[in-house]
């Protein structure tokens, strides 16, 4: 055991008592925080209105939390949530009595969905580009992915299936087993492709839709081979081939096929 790393964090920042504030909502307002400095910073290349700013990253806060918290209630934990919808969308519990909960499940998948579709309303509303606006956020969400990550490894949640190698976590919230520190591996691949994304963008040689397209390649690719060394988030997947983090990354790799086959059809 003392050969691994001894993972034991209780995921608070700062307790006042009546709250805490906890590491994973620092870090996903920190992504948030990052993401609009290069989104600002694409939008004064590109000559777009940065007043624009303030209302777009309230239509990203709105979807990616709808988006994300929809999908973990929906795909991951139906069985409970069928009989508490209230709390799907209120950060409080009212069973076995009433507490603030805040929202402490959220998936990535469904909040791609909910980012795309505000994008969506928000180009239609600013009357823009709807590629434009989706390749701008698609260039930081890796970036944001990150952050979300670390505030999972933070929470000793989505962590990795049992192991042996060197570089292991014994998450002591969980159990004394082992595992792969998954939320790493998740993070560090993210920072990778944000760094892809950034470089190719700067070079402005493809067209509209192509960096939309080669992040969903690219992060729901890595997303995909990093479910093989996850634990199972809920008990059904434990008989699945492939687990639903899996399934529903396939979708969006076809996705982004599409755009890069567009993007790069459209400089040609």
């Amino acid at each position: 055991m003392l050969n691994y790393i001894i993972w034991n964090p209780d995921g608070t920042l700062i307790d006042f008592g009546f709250y805490q504030l906890r590491w994973y909502s620092v870090l996903f307002g920190l992504g948030f925080v990052l993401g609009y400095q290069f989104v600002k910073w694409r939008f004064k290349r590109d000559e777009v209105n940065t007043k624009l700013l303030d209302n777009l990253a309230v239509y990203l806060v709105v979807g990616t939390i709808i988006g994300a918290r929809l999908g973990h209630c929906i795909f991951y934990d139906w069985d409970y949530y069928q009989n508490h919808l209230l709390e799907i969308l209120l950060p409080f519990s009212f069973s076995p009595s009433f507490e603030f909960i805040g929202y402490r499940g959220l998936a990535s998948h469904g909040g791609g969905v909910g980012v795309i579709i505000a994008l969506l309303i928000f180009a239609r509303v600013e009357k823009i580009s709807k590629l434009w606006i989706l390749d701008t956020i698609a260039l930081v969400i890796p970036l944001a992915a990150v952050c979300i990550r670390l505030g999972n490894l933070m929470n000793s949640e989505i962590y990795g299936s049992p192991t042996n190698v060197s570089w292991a976590f014994i998450f002591q919230h969980i159990d004394n087993i082992p595992r792969h520190p998954a939320q790493s591996y998740e993070a560090l691949s993210y920072l990778v492709i944000f760094g892809v994304l950034f470089w190719l963008d700067k070079k402005q040689k493809f067209g509209k839709g192509f960096i939309l397209g080669l992040l969903l390649v690219l992060m729901f690719i890595a997303r995909f081979f990093i479910e093989f060394l996850k634990a199972d988030q809920s008990a059904f997947e434990a008989n699945m081939t492939l687990n639903m983090g899996q399934w529903l990354s396939i979708p969006y790799v076809i996705l982004g096929l599409v755009f890069i086959w567009f993007g790069v059809k459209r400089k040609v």
